[in-house]
């Protein structure tokens, strides 16, 4: 693969990233008027706490085709119930179990029918195609309440960005029933995996959340790995090792052009991060044999130390206010969690005391947990903590699960999940913070070490 074709799929993501998702209000019909005031129970709401959650069944009505749409608003509507679905905070009710039947997007909603198969929410859609662009609508219905749930909402876009706007819908519903940031309209890089286990090829790709999309920034003539998106998703932090030797390297993810970051001769560099308010970079840096953490400034590459022990320093993540770094350290005899003001004062703090030893911490976009990978004997786990290392749970066990990251709403985690033995490979999976809905990504071939981005603007 040639540089030309890096810049053409960057061209393409750019496109997608960049493109006009112009959103307006659209009015809703008058509430049924055969509802009663005992049926009025207030606003619809999922109430997500660190127990089990039983999924609010839900109405998706077809989207209706307000013109050229075809096969495209069945496609969008079908992402929409996936992200949904795919929290497992909700559960669809299938097409042919419903009642009523709306005809058109302004038909006045029959409550009693949607009550009788115990919908609790319901979500009108519909699509128009005129050339190059697509506009989608789409509105949101307490049930039981018998009103709207909120305003509706239009979306305009180019028609390439038709799973976009998809993802827009179903962050619209999920803000509006959980209260809760949602996540669906954000993407994902990663390092896929090719070749037998003991000689990996990769290059790192660029997904959106469910693992659609991917396109690829780099090739797998070098090893690239630790792919961390700066804060507004315009650039990649990645570590590579064309040179024979860890080098951090930035890439503007528009151009998919990628320079090395001047750092002193003699020295690698690698695990790097972003501070969140995209000024300074944090990584470890190696020099005769040690490794510390250093930080520096963007915009004039100015680097100085943070921690500097005569142990292993690796792994930073910022808290998201900026004023505290998260790491791992073997100060104290073992692989540990550390918390460290960020600008390098006072001495770190260990905040990881169970079983066995900690690694690769993350600290959630909400600020208040911190996600780990927890080696206990054989078994690996995926945990999170609070910040002062309180109320540690474990959300996975398996052969080999690492490398947690974020949701931007700090409600789902990403890790690595590899199988063991020669043909063994490894798999990007999700878990919800309460240990709930693991799943798989959807993608093709091995991957590993996911940094999940922001939400696009």
């Amino acid at each position: 693969m040639t540089r030309t074709l890096f810049s053409l799929a960057a061209a393409a993501l750019l496109a997608l990233c960049a493109a006009p998702l112009t959103a307006q209000d659209t009015p809703a019909p008058a509430p049924d008027a055969t509802m009663t005031a005992a049926e009025d129970q207030g606003p619809l709401r999922i109430e997500i706490t660190g127990g089990q959650v039983e999924p609010m069944p839900i109405a998706v009505a077809p989207f209706f085709d307000e013109g050229g749409a075809g096969e495209l608003a069945g496609q969008i509507q079908q992402v929409v119930t996936a992200d949904l679905t795919g929290t497992d905070l909700f559960r669809e009710i299938p097409a042919d179990a419903h009642v009523a039947k709306p005809t058109a997007f302004d038909d006045a909603i029959a409550y009693p029918d949607w009550r009788a198969i115990n919908a609790e929410a319901l979500i009108l859609g519909a699509v128009a195609v005129q050339g190059d662009d697509v506009t989608v609508k789409f509105r949101l219905y307490d049930v039981f309440s018998g009103q709207p749930l909120g305003d509706g909402m239009q979306f305009d876009a180019p028609r390439e960005g038709w799973r976009r706007v998809a993802h827009k819908v179903a962050d619209q519903v999920y803000a509006r029933v959980t209260g809760e940031t949602a996540y669906f309209d954000s993407r994902v890089a990663f390092i896929s995996e090719t070749g037998p286990k003991d000689a990996r090829l990769k290059r790192i790709g660029i997904m959106d959340y469910d693992g659609a999309n991917p396109i690829w920034v780099t090739d797998d003539a070098d090893l690239v790995v630790s792919p961390r998106f700066s804060p507004d998703g315009n650039s990649l932090l990645y570590t590579s090792f064309a040179s024979g030797m860890p080098q951090i390297m930035l890439m503007d993810v528009a151009s998919v052009q990628s320079r090395p970051l001047k750092m002193e001769a003699g020295t690698m560099s690698f695990a790097p991060a972003f501070s969140p308010d995209g000024r300074w970079i944090v990584y470890s840096r190696e020099k005769g044999g040690n490794t510390d953490l250093w930080q520096m400034d963007v915009a004039t590459g100015a680097e100085r130390p943070l921690v500097e022990t005569q142990a292993i320093e690796t792994s930073p993540s910022y808290s998201p206010d900026g004023r505290q770094i998260v790491f791992e350290s073997d100060q104290s005899g073992s692989q540990q969690i550390y918390v460290m003001a960020a600008d390098g004062s006072g001495e770190p703090q260990r905040i990881s005391f169970g079983e066995g030893s900690y690694g690769t911490p993350a600290w959630s976009p909400k600020g208040d947990l911190i996600a780990f990978t927890n080696q206990q004997g054989d078994s690996f786990h995926i945990g999170v903590m609070r910040p002062d290392g309180t109320e540690e749970k474990m959300l996975t066990e398996s052969f080999l699960d690492e490398g947690p990251s974020w949701a931007p709403n700090g409600r789902v985690v990403m890790f690595t999940r590899a199988t063991p033995g020669g043909e063994g490979t490894s798999r990007l999976h999700s878990v919800d913070v309460t240990g709930r809905n693991m799943r798989p990504l959807d993608i093709e071939g091995a991957a590993s070490d996911p940094d999940w981005g922001p939400l696009l603007p």
